[in-house]
């Protein structure tokens, strides 16, 4: 397993465990919405997404705000 919170997470056929780690007051709405659209609701909470191109760059976009999890499949 790999964890990250920073920019460095490019797509491929892994899944990604993403967990919410900081909360989004006083955050940007940009980052409150790609919180949302990534299925995360509250600190702590966990999704599982694909690592494709548009999960990644959501990811990237909110790095400060959430802890990744790369499982290889396989």
């Amino acid at each position: 397993m790999f964890e990250s919170t920073r920019k460095n997470i490019q797509p491929s056929d892994a899944t990604l465990v993403i967990t919410q780690t900081r909360g989004v007051t006083g955050s940007k709405q940009n980052h409150r919405d790609t919180l949302r659209s990534l299925g995360l609701k509250r600190i702590g909470h966990q999704v599982t997404r694909k690592a494709d191109a548009v999960t990644v760059g959501m990811v990237n976009t909110v790095p400060h705000l959430v802890s990744v999890e790369e499982v290889n499949n396989g």
